[in-house]
């Protein structure tokens, strides 16, 4: 629900799914009236960050990391240039160490919307995600924005197209103020 920085196309398809299933609760909204007391009830489950999958696994990492170098186009690769994706990979690896193993937060939040007989429409499973959800839908779009670009990858480096465009060698980005150091 929330934008994170590096992740447009996951953000997205997960912002799709949400839309999907709230779809779905609308529509099963008259089935579940008509079937009262066991009507059709469809809620979402918004989990924070936990290592699921082969998330905490380096060595797929560096496979995805190489298959990505060797798979993207000659260009693309000159226009971002090695390093700002290499910065990404590790990254996206810090931050998946440091994901939350337990996962008995989400299912313990789906045995609730399971077994209450009035189930929310969202539930929040784990640390911090309902703090998110308040922060991003109550607070000023600009507090908002920085508290959460402070969660999530914080990029120093900026694709090599937008170094060359500006003649800057280096550049490091100081994501507490949002001001940019800038070594030419």
């Amino acid at each position: 629900e929330q934008p994170f920085r590096s992740l447009a196309a996951y953000g997205a398809s997960k912002a799709a799914l949400n839309l999907f299933i709230n779809t779905l609760r609308h529509e099963m909204e008259p089935w579940g009236v008509k079937l009262e007391p066991c009507g059709v009830k469809v809620s979402t489950i918004l989990p924070s960050s936990y290592k699921t999958g082969q998330s905490s696994n380096q060595e797929y990492w560096e496979r995805q990391y190489k298959s990505l170098i060797h798979n993207l186009s000659a260009g693309l690769l000159e226009e971002y240039g090695e390093d700002y994706i290499h910065e990404t990979k590790e990254l996206f690896q810090r931050f998946a160490q440091s994901a939350n193993e337990d996962l008995s937060p989400v299912i313990n939040t789906i045995s609730e919307a399971l077994l209450s007989p009035r189930p929310l429409v969202r539930y929040y499973a784990g640390p911090g995600v309902g703090l998110m959800n308040f922060v991003y839908s109550y607070f000023p779009l600009s507090l908002s924005d920085k508290f959460l670009q402070r969660l999530f990858v914080q990029k120093k480096i900026i694709p090599r197209a937008l170094r060359k465009e500006n003649n800057i060698n280096n550049i490091n980005i100081n994501n507490n103020n949002n001001d940019e150091k800038i070594e030419k």
